[in-house]
């Protein structure tokens, strides 16, 4: 009897750097290649011991999430391999880098990721709907069977329910987050504000990310190198500047966020007091970047207010604290979800054993039927629907409790057991299933 699992190969921030994260660039495309080579396919199947496959890739993680056969190999080499292939890389690269989840591990795994407790930030909110475009990729893309519809559709309802039911993202909890909320607190709404982002690597796109979803319009760019700030304000309208142009860039602005990577700072008192020679309101300086990017004797001006990442780590900790305590409440959401679908697959695994058992019991009961009404010549057709009721009455209350047993023993982990005897006992033919 073939065996099915669920298996999950990745690395995430937690085990590979930067570094080796952004040379992690196939698609669910590439993966259906290696799986198809020598093939001339890219489907699953022919001869695969693959099954499904979902790819979920972000800036902090890479995971194959797959149904694949066991017994037949290692999955964990198996996926390993495919990783590595399919992104062009060597054994060495990743070595001492890949984690593996197998059964019922990788569907607690997969969960902890939709509900944000395994972010690198707890509880961020932004893994849910990366969860989501995988899963419906993966549809699109025709990778996607029974089995990992029921892994990702529960993952992403404990993502939600991990939302809704606790706090567990309600308190701002990033460097980038934090500062807009700061930000708020000083000036008021940003709406029609106009904000200056300086730095235009992974912290200073989340920030442009945080600063849209609240609706913030009038923003402005600048990155050490003008292509760069180019290409990022094309996308949405926004104004260009490189560092050279500080100047002129903060005169405009009302709110700076600053977070380059420089090793010395970018805004000292004489750019300060150059930009604001023509202006009167008050400029707000938030530096999230260490080292920080801005000279710490600019407080000495006036009209500027500067809070670098000392001042606002203090709520990150509160915010992150908060969190911390939401956590047994989302652990007891994934605990909940988690037995339902063990529930639901070990339905799944004996529904085709009860229906083979039906079926049989069905060709007997039609049989001895129509050779005993063969012997009843002459009786009303009423009399003989009677017969055949009783008949099926018979068969159903003798298969009534046996067959709601076996749901019962499956759920006690019993199933695999009681469908080879079951099986063996009543003759019926071993069918493939699927169990984790």
């Amino acid at each position: 009897m073939q065996r099915k699992q669920i298996a999950c190969i990745g690395l995430s921030h937690g085990t590979a750097p930067v570094e080796l994260r952004e040379r992690l660039r196939c698609s669910l495309a590439d993966l259906h290649a290696v799986l198809g080579e020598g093939t001339g396919e890219t489907a699953l199947g022919h001869g695969s011991q693959i099954h499904e496959l979902v790819l979920l890739s972000t800036c902090n993680r890479v995971e194959v999430y797959a149904c694949i056969d066991y017994g037949q190999s290692d999955p964990r080499s198996l996926l390993t391999s495919l990783l590595i292939k399919a992104n062009h890389l060597q054994p060495r690269d990743v070595a001492g880098r890949v984690y593996f989840h197998g059964g019922f591990e990788a569907v607690t795994h997969l969960c902890r990721v939709a509900s944000g407790l395994d972010s690198l930030v707890l509880g961020e909110t932004q893994i849910l709907g990366q969860v989501t475009d995988a899963f419906h990729g993966a549809e699109d893309f025709g990778s996607v069977g029974h089995i990992l519809s029921l892994l990702f559709r529960t993952a992403i309802r404990v993502g939600k329910r991990a939302r809704t039911e606790t706090a567990i993202g309600a308190n701002p909890a990033s460097m980038s987050s934090l500062a807009i909320a700061m930000a708020r607190q000083i000036v008021g709404p940003l709406r029609d504000r106009r904000v200056l982002v300086i730095g235009l690597g992974e912290m200073g796109l989340l920030t442009l990310k945080a600063l849209r979803v609240r609706g913030v319009t009038h923003i402005a760019v600048a990155n050490r190198t003008r292509e760069r700030a180019e290409a990022v304000a094309a996308e949405w309208g926004y104004r260009a500047y490189s560092l050279e142009e500080l100047s002129p860039a903060l005169s405009e602005a009302d709110v700076v966020i600053t977070a380059t990577r420089a090793e010395d700072a970018i805004i000292d008192p004489s750019v300060l007091e150059t930009a604001m020679a023509d202006r009167k309101r008050r400029l707000v300086l938030l530096d999230i970047a260490v080292p920080r990017d801005v000279d710490p004797s600019v407080r000495q001006l006036p009209e500027i207010s500067l809070f670098d990442a000392d001042d606002l780590r203090g709520g990150l900790d509160d915010a992150l604290a908060a969190r911390r305590k939401q956590v047994p409440k989302v652990e007891a959401i994934i605990a909940k979800e988690i037995r339902a679908l063990r529930a639901e697959l070990n339905d799944l695994a004996i529904r085709p054993l009860i229906s083979d058992l039906r079926h049989k019991a069905e060709l007997i009961r039609q049989r001895e039927v129509e050779r005993t009404l063969r012997h009843l010549q002459g009786v009303d057709p009423e009399k003989l629907e009677h017969v055949r009721h009783l008949s099926r009455s018979l068969v159903n209350k003798l298969l009534h409790e046996p067959t709601g047993r076996l749901k019962e023993l499956a759920g006690d982990g019993l199933k695999k057991e009681y469908v080879t005897t079951v099986r063996d006992l009543f003759g019926l033919t071993t069918t493939d299933k699927n169990e984790l």
